[in-house]
């Protein structure tokens, strides 16, 4: 990813956003929500934490109760994150709530990866012969995405006040 790559959305004067993905981009977004989609099926990975944490940690009993309560909500929403994105990934613009979509389900991918990885701020460039080369380049990659989503979403925002 190079520094003056371009973003991968950009802002219409007609409040939809222009997706600038080009095809094995698309693809590999696409190949990686189909993936994941199977991956939240199986609770038990400790990748998963990221994504539905322990509400009550000092509490295995009433985490259990909310987990019973709350998990299938959890687990519908991001399907549902991810139906709008396999829906719209060939879409030339999207909404403002379809890219939010497009964010959520992004970054959930991303912090898993993250997790497997072991991702931390303080890490050492990659190795070109590392192993898992491939899946920094797509925590990357996604990452991209992110923020990209988040610049056009908060581009209307107002200038902070003085205080």
């Amino acid at each position: 990813m190079g520094l003056l790559r371009r973003g991968p959305f950009r802002a219409r004067r007609d409040g939809s956003v222009e997706v600038l993905l080009g095809d094995d981009e698309r693809r590999v977004l696409g190949d990686v929500v189909h993936g994941f989609r199977e991956l939240l099926l199986q609770p038990d990975d400790p990748a998963l934490r990221r994504l539905f944490p322990t509400a009550h940690p000092d509490d295995p009993e009433a985490d259990a109760e909310w987990r019973s309560l709350m998990g299938d909500q959890l687990l519908e929403s991001r399907f549902a994150t991810f139906d709008v994105i396999e829906r719209t990934i060939r879409a030339e613009a999207l909404t403002v709530d379809e890219l939010d979509a497009w964010m959520q389900g992004c970054n959930a991918v991303r912090l898993v990866l993250g997790t497997r990885l072991d991702v931390s701020e303080d890490m050492a460039p990659v190795d070109e012969d590392d192993p898992d080369l491939g899946a920094y380049a797509l925590y990357e990659f996604l990452a991209w995405l992110v923020d990209g989503a988040v610049r056009v979403l908060t581009g209307d925002l107002p200038p902070p006040t003085q205080g």
